[in-house]
């Protein structure tokens, strides 16, 4: 009771936030390995599961889903002066590593006359589609042998089977359907450990290991799968999001406190000191805009509002339109270009409020 009234509003008990640490030593655009502690009991293996069934999943890649090979309608077919059966030749093809760079799809060529060890790095390609592993083996052509392909390309998460045309043996355009796997992640791994935090020793911490084709590197692997999971969980929200990233202090890491500092960032009222450590995502950009940025390295509302107008027209692919577009979704949110806000200053910021909020 208060003032003789009955008050509704309740305590929330703070969660541990974890501090996130990639393994820079073995850090490569196939490999990864990142550590998430402190956890709470039992958050370890909740996550790790969770994380693992999205990467391997849900982040999108693209492949080779149909070829139209010249001079043959089935896969059971044998070309003139060309060593590998057709059915081989599909089975090298399915394991070319493609990186659609718009996350849209294309197609590819391959002509080829005369004697040749063809590789992947033969084949001709749309702008916007990339060969990651171009030393591949694709074929074996002999002395007045050729061989002509056209590869169709597509995006998509997870595994797909061929989508031969129902009740349709051979197709009108000899197109040959083949099933392919999109995800760039091939392996995860994971495994909890047990750490302390103060005097309690038994929460929770979480060793990721993420492996990919190389047509997307782990960090961004890792980024858009917590997206899209972040992204489904929302909509299992009974009534408004409890602020748990605003209860929830950092871990304290020394006995010594240091004094709060007020910082003022020049943040108009309408925007959140958290919502500066938000993705990008939350700025509801075009997948052009947004692939861009991702690609570049621009993560976080932060990296955006930091960036100048030249800085973000000097990002592959990025042009006028797309800044424009930016600019209008950031300025719908009250933020601008060349903001130049201190990572610093923005921890002490959120100290501060996070001070205020519990006093």
């Amino acid at each position: 009771m208060e003032n003789g009234k009955e008050t509704n509003k309740l305590e929330y008990q703070a969660l541990a936030i974890p501090n996130l640490s990639w393994d820079k030593k073995r850090l490569t655009k196939t490999v990864g390995h990142i550590v998430a502690q402190p956890l709470l009991p039992g958050f370890g293996i909740t996550f790790g599961n969770a994380l693992r069934r999205m990467l391997l999943g849900a982040v999108e890649g693209a492949a080779v889903t149909s070829v139209i090979v010249k001079g043959v309608n089935n896969e059971f077919s044998m070309l003139p002066g060309v060593v590998e059966d057709v059915m081989q030749i599909l089975l090298n093809i399915k394991e070319l590593v493609i990186r659609s760079k718009d996350g849209r799809s294309g197609i590819m060529r391959l002509q080829i006359s005369g004697e040749k060890e063809i590789r992947a790095q033969d084949i001709t390609h749309d702008d916007n589609l990339e060969i990651i592993n171009l030393d591949h083996f694709i074929a074996h052509v002999s002395p007045g042998g050729s061989l002509d392909i056209e590869f169709f390309v597509e995006c998509g998460r997870g595994y797909q089977t061929a989508k031969w045309p129902i009740g349709k043996s051979l197709q009108e355009d000899g197109r040959i359907y083949l099933d392919a796997m999109f995800s760039p992640v091939t392996k995860v791994m994971f495994d909890v450990e047990k750490t302390r935090v103060g005097k309690e020793i038994d929460y929770d911490k979480l060793n990721l290991e993420i492996y990919t084709d190389g047509s997307e590197d782990p960090v961004t692997a890792l980024n858009y799968a917590v997206s899209v999971l972040r992204n489904q969980l929302e909509y299992f929200l009974a009534s408004t999001e409890i602020p748990f990233n605003i209860l929830s202090a950092q871990p304290v890491e020394s006995a010594v406190e240091e004094e709060d500092e007020v910082v003022d960032l020049g943040l108009p009222s309408s925007v959140s000191v958290e919502f500066l450590l938000k993705p990008i995502d939350e700025l509801e950009l075009s997948a052009r805009a947004h692939n861009c940025l991702i690609s570049a390295g621009i993560k976080r509302v932060i990296d955006l509002v930091n960036l100048t107008d030249d800085d973000t027209l000097k990002i592959k692919n990025f042009g006028r339109k797309s800044l424009n577009e930016v600019k209008d979704s950031m300025k719908a949110f009250g933020l601008s270009f060349g903001m130049n806000i201190k990572e610093e200053d923005l921890k002490k910021a959120l100290k501060g409020h996070l001070g205020d909020l519990s006093s």
